[in-house]
C-alpha cells in the first residue's frame, strides 16, 4: 500500500517518467528547499551603480583618450571622518578637444578598449562670474519719487 500512496502524490506526467525498476529522475526525488518556496520580491528596484562622474583632465597626450582624475569624499573606515579619495579613469575623447585642467563629465558606455569604458563630455566652466544683463534705464514708467 505505501507504494500506491506515494504514486498518487505525483502528477500523471511525472508517473510516466518513472522507470520499471522503481528509480526515477533525481529531480523528482529531491526535497523542496526553503529557497524555492520563498516568493521572489520584485517590487524593489535593482540597485544600480553611479553612471556618471565629474573630474579634471590630468593627461591628454594619447590620441582620442584623456586621463581624468575623479575626487570623491568617503568616510574613513576607522575614524568615520570624510576623507578625499582620488582615482584616475581613462575616457574616450573622439575629437581630442580636452586639454589638461579642463573639467569634464564621465558618462558610462560600452567598453571601448581594455581600459576605457567612459566617454568625456564637456561641462560648463566653474566659478565664472556672470555679467549682469543690461537693464534699460528708462522703462517708460515714471518712478514715484519723480511724480509731483
Amino acid at each position: 500500500m505505501p507504494v500506491t500512496l506515494s504514486l498518487l502524490q505525483f502528477p500523471l506526467s511525472q508517473l510516466q517518467s518513472l522507470t520499471l525498476n522503481g528509480s526515477s529522475r533525481p529531480s523528482l526525488l529531491r526535497k523542496p528547499t526553503a529557497f524555492s518556496l520563498t516568493p521572489r520580491r520584485t517590487a524593489l528596484p535593482p540597485i544600480r551603480a553611479m553612471k556618471s562622474m565629474q573630474g579634471r583632465v590630468v593627461c591628454s597626450t594619447n590620441d582620442k583618450t584623456v586621463s581624468v582624475e575623479v575626487t570623491r569624499l568617503a568616510p574613513h573606515p576607522k575614524y568615520k571622518r570624510r576623507v578625499r579619495k582620488k582615482k584616475k579613469f581613462q575616457a574616450h575623447d573622439p575629437d581630442n578637444q580636452f586639454k589638461v585642467g579642463d573639467y569634464v563629465q564621465l558618462e558610462k558606455s560600452r567598453p571601448i578598449s581594455k581600459t576605457k569604458a567612459f566617454i568625456a563630455v564637456p561641462m560648463p566652466p566653474r566659478n565664472v562670474r556672470k555679467t549682469p544683463e543690461a537693464v534699460p534705464e528708462d522703462l517708460g514708467l515714471p518712478l514715484e519719487s519723480q511724480k509731483i
